[in-house]
C-alpha cells in the first residue's frame, strides 16, 4: 500500500480520533463480547466506508483503496495454503510424529523446567502451532508436574515459552509466514535475522529454568511413556520420515525460493506416505492435503495433537489477511494512516526510534484488541514504507513484528493466546507471566539491538549504495 494514495488530508488528532473510535470498537468486541476479530472488523470497514462518503470520497476510491490493501496479502495467502497442505502431508509421511517421540525422548527427572521448556520449543518447531502444542505436550508436563509437587506457575511459563519460540521459528507457522509476507521478506530469510534475537533469548531461558528446577525427580513420568508408546503403536516413527524435513532445511538453507521449498517438502512427504501408510490411496491422499490428517487413536492427547493441516484449516487466518489489508487500504485511502506517521516523522527516522516504536505499536495492539495477527498485520502495513525511507532492510521490521507481536499475546489476560492458554494449563495469566522468560526477553532484545544498531541490515539499496 502506497501513503501517498490518500484521497483526504487529516490532521494527526482527527486521525488519531478514528483509530481511537475503530479499535476501541473491535477491542470491545474482541475482549468483552468475546467474538471472532472477522466480525468487528467488517463493521469497522462499514464505518469507514461511511465516515468516506460524509467526507465526499468516491465509492470508487474507497473500494480500490480495499483492493490495494487486500493485494498486499495475496503473497501470504499463497503460502499459507502451501503450509496447510505440508502439515497435512508431514502426518501422513510420520515426519511430525517422529519428532515429537524424539523430543519426548529427552525428557528425564533431572532439571525438568528446562526440560520442558527445550521439548515444547522442538515440537512447536515440527507442527509450527504454540497453542496446539501447549493444549498437548503442555497439559502433559502440567500433569507431571503436579505429581511431582512442583510449581505449576514455572511449568506453565517454561510451556508457553517453548511453544511460542519454536511456533516462532517453524516455517509452518502462520504467524511466521505472515510477518515475513506482509513485509515482503524471504521466509527463511527472515527466521534466519529471527536467531539474532531468538538465540539469545533462548539461551538467557535456559539457564533461567535449569536454576529453578529440581536437581532429582523420579515419578510423575507416566503420562510421557504412554504417549510414546502410543506414537510408536501408530507405526509411525520412522528415520526416513525425517527426510521431508532435511530436503526442507537443505532448501532453505540454500535460499531456494518459499513456494519451491515448501513444495518439495510436500512431494517428498506424500511419497514417503504411500510407505508409511499401507492404506493410503492417491484419492485419500488428495482429500488430507486439503482437509487436513485425522488421528483416530483412541488417546484424547494424541488425536489433538496429529489432527491437524489441510488447505481448509488456513481458511480462518487467510480470511483475517484479506479483510484487515482492506481495512489497512481504506486508513490509507482515506488519509489516517499518513497522517499518524506524518505527526510522528520527527521522531521516526532513525533506527532506535523507529524499532522502539514498532515494538511499542505491536505490543499495544496486542492489548487493545488482545490478537496476536492484528498486531502483526497493522503495524506491518503502517511501518514498512517508514522502514525503506529511513534506508532500513524490511527483515529488521518482521523480526521486531514476530518479537513485540507474536510473543506477546499470551501475556494478555483478555487475548486470545491468554485466555485459551490459561483454560488448558489451568494457571492464571498474571501467575505464569513472571516466569514466561523467552516471550518478555523477546520485545527488550529487539529494541536493544534498534538502540545500539547491533544486527540492524541496511537496504539493499543503501547496501548497493555503500
Amino acid at each position: 500500500m502506497n501513503l501517498e494514495n490518500a484521497v483526504l488530508k487529516l490532521k494527526p488528532i482527527e486521525a488519531l480520533l478514528v483509530i481511537i473510535i475503530i479499535l476501541g470498537g473491535i477491542s470491545y468486541a474482541i475482549i468483552f463480547a468475546g467474538v471472532v476479530p472477522h466480525i468487528p472488523i467488517v463493521l469497522a470497514i462499514m464505518g469507514l466506508i461511511l465516515y468516506g462518503l460524509i467526507r465526499r470520497v468516491r465509492i470508487k476510491d474507497l473500494e480500490e483503496g480495499m483492493i490495494d490493501g487486500a493485494k498486499a496479502g495475496l503473497g501470504a495467502v499463497l503460502l499459507f495454503f502451501f503450509i496447510g497442505m505440508l502439515i497435512s502431508s508431514w502426518m501422513v509421511s510420520g515426519t511430525i510424529p517422529t519428532f515429537v517421540y524424539l523430543a519426548l525422548e529427552i525428557v528425564n527427572g533431572k532439571y525438568f523446567y528446562a526440560i520442558a521448556f527445550i521439548v515444547t520449543s522442538v515440537i512447536g518447531m515440527s507442527i509450527g502451532s504454540s497453542l496446539t502444542t501447549a493444549a498437548t505436550i503442555g497439559v502433559v508436563f502440567m500433569s507431571v508436574s503436579a505429581s511431582l509437587g512442583l510449581s505449576e506457575a514455572v511449568t506453565a511459563g517454561a510451556v508457553i515459552s517453548g511453544a511460542f519460540l519454536g511456533d516462532k521459528m517453524s516455517p509452518l507457522s502462520d504467524t511466521t509466514n505472515l510477518a515475513s509476507a506482509i513485509v515482503k521478506v524471504d521466509l527463511f530469510e527472515h527466521i534466519k535475522n529471527m536467531l539474532w534475537t531468538t538465540g539469545p533469548a533462548f539461551i538467557i531461558s535456559l539457564i533461567l529454568f535449569a536454576f529453578l528446577s529440581p536437581t532429582e525427580a523420579s515419578a510423575g513420568f507416566k503420562k510421557l511413556a504412554v504417549l510414546k508408546h502410543l506414537l510408536n503403536e501408530l507405526g509411525l516413527i520412522h528415520w526416513y520420515s525425517i527426510i521431508p524435513f532435511l530436503i526442507l532445511a537443505l532448501l532453505a538453507i540454500k535460499k531456494v525460493s518459499a513456494i519451491i521449498t515448501l513444495s518439495a517438502g510436500i512431494a517428498s512427504a506424500a511419497l514417503i506416505g504411500f510407505v508409511v501408510q499401507k492404506d493410503l490411496s492417491v484419492q485419500l491422499l488428495m482429500n488430507i492435503l486439503y482437509s487436513g490428517y485425522k488421528m483416530e487413536s483412541g488417546s484424547e492427547e494424541i488425536d489433538s495433537l496429529l489432527s491437524r493441516g489441510g488447505m481448509e484449516s488456513m481458511m480462518f487466518p487467510i480470511s483475517l489477511v484479506l479483510l484487515s489489508l482492506s481495512m489497512g487500504g481504506l486508513l490509507v485511502k482515506l488519509g489516517v494512516l499518513p497522517a499518524l506517521l506524518d505527526g510522528a516523522k520527527g521522531i521516526l527516522q532513525k533506527a532506535p526510534a523507529l524499532i522502539a516504536s514498532t515494538a511499542g505499536t505491536a505490543i499495544g495492539i496486542n492489548f487493545l484488541l488482545g490478537e496476536q495477527y492484528l498486531s502483526i498485520l497493522l503495524t506491518g502495513n503502517a511501518y514498512r514504507d517508514l522502514y525503506e525511507k529511513a534506508g532500513m532492510h524490511p527483515k529488521n521490521l518482521s523480526r521486531a513484528l514476530e518479537d513485540a507481536g507474536t510473543v506477546i499475546n499470551p501475556l494478555v489476560p483478555w487475548g486470545v493466546c491468554g485466555v485459551f492458554l490459561t483454560g488448558v494449563l489451568g494457571v492464571d495469566t498474571l501467575s505464569y507471566l513472571p516466569f514466561t522468560f523467552f516471550c518478555l526477553l523477546s520485545p527488550v532484545l529487539t529494541i536493544a539491538y534498534g538502540l545500539t544498531g547491533l544486527t540492524i541490515t541496511k537496504s539493499y539499496k543503501k547496501e548497493a549504495a555503500a
